[in-house]
C-alpha cells in the first residue's frame, strides 16, 4: 500500500486560506441572518406597539366623545308635556322660577326628563331625571340644554339639573 503524499507548501496555504474563506462566509451569513432576525423582531414589536396605540387612542376616543341624550319636559306625574313649560323664557314669562332642576309655574312643577321615551300626553318611559354627564343634551324641538365633552359643560344652568 502506498502512502499519501505531504501535501506541498502550496497546497497547505491554498487549503488554509480556502478554510479561511469559507469560516468568512459563515460568519457573514450569520451576522447577515442575525440582523434580518432583530429587523423583523423590532418590526413585529413596532407593529404590536402601534396596534396597541391606535387601540388605546379608539378606547379614549370612544368615551371621550360625548353622547346624544333628548331630553323632554315632564310634569309632577311625570307626564310629557310641550318643551316650552321647561324653557327660561316661558317660565320667566309666566312669573315661574327654578330651584333644584325644577321650574314652579303657578301651582304646577315640570323638570327634564333625560333619554326616556314618549310623547306629550303621556308619561315618561325610562331615562333618568338626572342630567347626564359629559353628554350632549338637547330637546326634540332642538333647543340645546348641555353641551358634552370633557366634563366641561355650558349653556342654560337653570333650565334642568
Amino acid at each position: 500500500m502506498t502512502q499519501p503524499r505531504q501535501a506541498t507548501v502550496a497546497e497547505q496555504r491554498a487549503r488554509a486560506a480556502a478554510l479561511k474563506a469559507q469560516q468568512e462566509r459563515f460568519a457573514a451569513e450569520s451576522a447577515a441572518f442575525e440582523k434580518k432576525r432583530k429587523t423583523r423582531k423590532r418590526l413585529l414589536i413596532g407593529g404590536g406597539v402601534t396596534v396597541g396605540i391606535v387601540a388605546l387612542v379608539a378606547i379614549w376616543y370612544a368615551a371621550a366623545s360625548p353622547s346624544n341624550v333628548t331630553a323632554q319636559c315632564t310634569d309632577q306625574n311625570n307626564v310629557i308635556v310641550d318643551d316650552d313649560y321647561c324653557s327660561d323664557s316661558y317660565y320667566r314669562s309666566h312669573g315661574g322660577y327654578s330651584s333644584g332642576g325644577f321650574i314652579y309655574i303657578g301651582g304646577s312643577s315640570y323638570r327634564y326628563n333625560y333619554g326616556g321615551s314618549g310623547v306629550v300626553g303621556q308619561k315618561a318611559v325610562g331615562g333618568s331625571y338626572t342630567i347626564p354627564k359629559g353628554a350632549n343634551v338637547s330637546t326634540k324641538s332642538g333647543t340645546s340644554i348641555q353641551r358634552g365633552g370633557f366634563g366641561v359643560s355650558s349653556g342654560s344652568s337653570s333650565s334642568g339639573g
